[in-house]
């Protein structure tokens, strides 16, 4: 299981830093109002709330009573009636006033928002939550909305939040020296953050992260789309992992109810499997049961005084390792029944098919019988878009025969989904005549001529093409089929899809590193239609010294959201690197989640 170390990777920095800013920000704004209040919470805040500042700690600052938005009326019985409330996102803001009857109103907006107007008595503050490390590499906005509001409604409002959630880690664990990033949004971003750079002063350290890189999630939507098959992310994927919490449901706990528990490195059983391929960790379960159950036997030959030791000093580690080998076995179990029960290895088998482009017709075939059958409407979706994206869109009698099917077996209903998605460049017809060959010759005549750098019309109309086999090829994103994959001894990062597929994303980010920019990655850059960008924003990264621990730490900012797959890819790229990634997230996402995101009736 152990993976090997090429050199010392280096020392991640103290997160927990962000979680006390946020948390000391918003006791001084409950403080600003004195006596009793009723905290007025939208539903999509609960969880990321609780990770800061629990019931508890509320309560220490008169927090009399909590409730969940939902736009139900709400009568509040506090001393100066309504007294807080966090609205998010903040689109529904002016809502309030339907929801809870007061007089007057003491509005905490949780990101940048411009209140130029109101029609009511309001007083508002912000807090200034932009991050929640969710563990020690993991941070997220927990913005789940960001992918459809700027991607498929072209809305920028948290592009400023993007922006802000960088400079605050710049101030904190910086000066960056080098940032790297492909997509308009990243770009955007970057440009907002230099702004508040420039607006602020800077104060010279020593800074814990030397490189940055933003990546738009429209650069790679294949990966997202894909079954996740290492632990976490079938994990994900199965039961949803909900900022940073899952809940097993009885038939893991083996008793009558379902438990919550968190998922990070705290977890010492479910840290040593997270990143490994689902295949592998039922035989390191076992393993460790047998371990413990070795370390429980030693009490047989014991004597009082030893027994005593044992009971104060091993007995509790023991207990609590018990419990969680129980929880990740009773997970595995169950998530082998539902796997089994689907013909995964069917639909898997179908998945790498699609991206080495052997047997499509094939392929089609099994996504008519999944539409039939009524199989989930998702996943259904899910291969259809896997099927355009990988093909560079379908012919148009398949897009019109698929479409209709789909439409009978789901209902007429998500026409306007098929819109979403066409839109997004998920789902398309390839135009007449435009074939593979032909797209990819235009574009190789693109980068050939002279005057490339001036997109032209003919480009400008692949822009929402995703060019996979091209990127393939170029990349080496699909490793030749005919040769064994073992995946008890990952070789490259492929592993995280049974060795079919190496992450598009993850692989820009190490051409990328591996270059210092985009220098020969041009046809690359052309083909995702452009927007890279590489800045020396701060001095350290000119010295010829040698690379100091903070040049070795890298953090990426994915927009519109990351998969736990493609953090574990990247944590086994800075394990043969013996460097360290730091994800940054608007939010975690999977395939469910963002084809949900982008169903017409998503309000």
């Amino acid at each position: 299981m152990a993976h090997s170390v090429r050199r010392d990777a280096p020392e991640l920095p103290d997160f927990s830093l962000l979680k006390r800013l946020a948390r000391d920000q918003l006791i001084y704004l409950l403080e600003q109002l004195p006596g009793r209040k009723d905290l007025f919470i939208e539903a999509d805040l609960m969880s990321p709330l609780d990770r800061i500042a629990n019931v508890t700690t509320l309560k220490q600052h008169d927090v009399d009573k909590l409730y969940k938005v939902e736009h139900k009326p709400i009568v509040s019985t506090s001393d100066q009636m309504v007294r807080g409330c966090f609205l998010y996102p903040l689109t529904n803001w002016f809502l309030f006033p339907d929801v809870v009857n007061a007089d007057k109103y003491y509005v905490i907006l949780s990101v940048y928002f411009d209140i130029s107007y109101s029609y009511f008595d309001v007083t508002t503050d912000e807090w200034s939550f932009y991050l929640l490390p969710l563990d020690d590499d993991i941070i997220s906005l927990e913005l789940p909305e960001f992918f459809r509001d700027y991607f498929l409604e072209g809305d920028q409002r948290w592009v400023r939040t993007a922006g802000s959630a960088l400079h605050l880690l710049h101030s904190v664990y910086g000066p960056f020296s080098k940032v790297y990033g492909i997509g308009r949004c990243s770009k955007m971003a970057y440009e907002s953050w230099r702004e508040q750079v420039e607006e602020g002063e800077q104060r010279a350290r020593q800074a814990e992260i030397g490189n940055v890189f933003l990546i738009d999630r429209d650069v790679d939507l294949v990966t997202p789309l894909c079954s996740q098959v290492v632990y976490e992310g079938l994990v994900d994927d199965i039961f949803r992992i909900k900022c940073g919490c899952v809940e097993f449901c009885p038939d893991v706990t083996s008793s009558d109810k379902s438990i919550k528990v968190m998922l990070n490195s705290q977890d010492k059983v479910f840290n040593e499997i997270r990143n490994e391929h689902f295949s592998q960790v039922f035989g390191f379960l076992s393993q460790k049961a047998r371990n413990l159950q070795t370390a429980y036997d030693k009490r047989s030959g014991m004597n009082i005084k030893q027994m005593k030791t044992f009971v104060s000093e091993e007995l509790k580690g023991l207990k609590q390792e018990h419990r969680l080998l129980s929880l990740h076995i009773g997970a595995s179990e169950s998530m082998m029944k539902k796997k089994t029960k689907q013909d995964f290895q069917e639909l898997l088998k179908t998945e790498h098919s699609l991206l080495e482009g052997f047997e499509i017709r094939e392929c089609i075939s099994y996504i008519e019988e999944h539409i039939n059958r009524q199989v989930s409407m998702v996943e259904s979706m899910r291969l259809l878009c896997l099927l355009s994206l990988t093909e560079n869109g379908l012919l148009p009698k398949d897009y019109r025969s698929l479409k209709a099917q789909f439409l009978q077996s789901y209902g007429i209903e998500h026409l306007l989904t098929f819109s979403n998605l066409k839109q997004l460049g998920l789902l398309v017809e390839q135009q007449p005549g435009e074939t593979l060959t032909v797209m990819e010759s235009r574009v190789g005549k693109l980068v050939n001529d002279k005057t490339a750098g001036k997109l032209t019309d003919a480009f400008s109309s692949l822009a929402k093409k995703s060019n996979f086999r091209a990127l393939g090829r170029r990349l080496n994103l699909v490793p030749k089929s005919d040769e064994e994959y073992d995946l008890r001894v990952p070789r490259d990062m492929a592993y995280i899809f049974s060795g079919a597929y190496i992450p598009l994303s993850c692989k820009l980010i190490e051409q990328v590193l591996e270059r210092d920019g985009w220098t020969g990655l041009e046809e690359v850059t052309r083909m995702l239609n452009g927007h890279e960008f590489a800045v020396t924003a701060g001095s350290n990264g000119s010295d010829a010294r040698v690379k100091t621990d903070s040049q070795r730490i890298i953090l990426v900012m994915f927009l519109g959201g990351c998969t736990f797959s493609e953090i574990s890819a990247l944590r086994f790229l800075g394990r043969e690197k013996g460097i360290k990634f730091i994800v940054v997230t608007t939010a975690i996402t999977n395939s469910a989640r963002l084809l949900e995101s982008m169903l017409d009736n998503h309000a």
